[in-house]
């Protein structure tokens, strides 16, 4: 019997063949995927160490085997540079990432296995209502949003703070949020009036800068005072930050200074397709504030 993080041990009844009990393989103890299992129990949500006797199977759950002549890898293990997660993968991580928190401390909270953690993150899965109830809890996020049921809705349709506190942020702190790059908006007044445009930015030399295509919406920003907006909602805390800059947007077109930014910048446009117009935006103002409790 050889199985993986994520498999499910089967006992069936040795009479009737229906299935007496399951669960989720959480940790394993041999790397060839031999026993014994730690296995959490659908029933119970606890965590036992199993000897499958005659009357258990292995049930994979939709793992992938590598090519013939690769070789095997880790157990729940990634290939390095290769990123084989899935979209939930993707969103726990993220949100692991987000609190701050490693993974062994991460699945402490959850009551799991720091290689089953590791699993869910760096692999397709679709872990049990158990599995995904004690991840949310443990992250402070929602079920939901765990499984990415809130992406089409907008930010801050949570509940506000009972007694909440709005603080000014000076400059250094307000560019420190800005960090390297991100997603922003730029507002600007445009051909139709006023406009506010979502764009993939770097921040160079202290300025803003984003990639557009010269017909598309925000290459009317170039030549005109601009408000860049950049912004974080914590949706289970009700809490978050602001910063707003307010400069003059320019084109770049020196040859030396494109290629000076080319070269330094992460964010590549989302939109896709040729984008060879670099706006710089230099702030004049920038300003931020922060909610928090009041207690906090």
């Amino acid at each position: 019997m050889h199985a993986r993080l994520g498999d499910r041990l089967v006992v069936e009844s040795p009479v009737t063949g229906a299935t007496r009990r399951d669960g989720e393989i959480v940790g394993l103890h041999h790397d060839d995927g031999t026993p014994p299992y730690d296995v959490r129990w659908s029933d119970t949500g606890e965590v036992s160490l199993v000897f499958p006797g005659p009357d258990a199977h292995v049930s994979p759950l939709g793992h992938e085997e590598p090519p013939s002549g690769e070789g095997r890898h880790a157990q729940g293990a990634t290939p390095p540079g290769v990123s084989l997660a899935g979209d939930f993968g993707r969103r726990l991580a993220d949100a692991r990432r987000r609190q701050g928190l490693g993974l062994e401390e991460t699945a402490a909270r959850a009551r799991m296995s720091p290689q089953y953690l590791a699993y869910l993150e760096q692999r397709p899965s679709e872990p049990g209502m158990a599995t995904l109830l004690r991840l949310a809890d443990a992250l402070g996020t929602t079920l939901v949003a765990l499984r990415g049921g809130d992406q089409d809705l907008p930010p801050g349709q949570g509940q506000a703070l009972l007694h909440p506190r709005l603080t000014d942020l000076g400059e250094d702190e307000c560019r420190a949020l800005l960090s390297t790059h991100g997603v922003g908006r730029v507002a600007l007044t445009g051909p139709d009036g006023p406009a506010v445009l979502p764009v993939n930015y770097d921040v160079v030399d202290d300025a803003i800068v984003f990639r557009t295509a010269p017909d598309a919406a925000p290459a009317a920003a170039a030549g005109q005072e601009v408000a860049f907006e950049v912004d974080h909602v914590d949706e289970t805390m009700s809490r978050g930050w602001s910063v707003l800059a307010v400069g003059r947007a320019e084109a770049v077109t020196d040859a030396e200074a494109v290629r000076r930014l080319a070269e330094r910048t992460r964010s590549t446009p989302w939109a896709g397709g040729p984008r060879p117009l670099w706006v710089r935006i230099t702030p004049t103002r920038l300003t931020g504030r922060r909610i928090t409790p009041a207690d906090g």
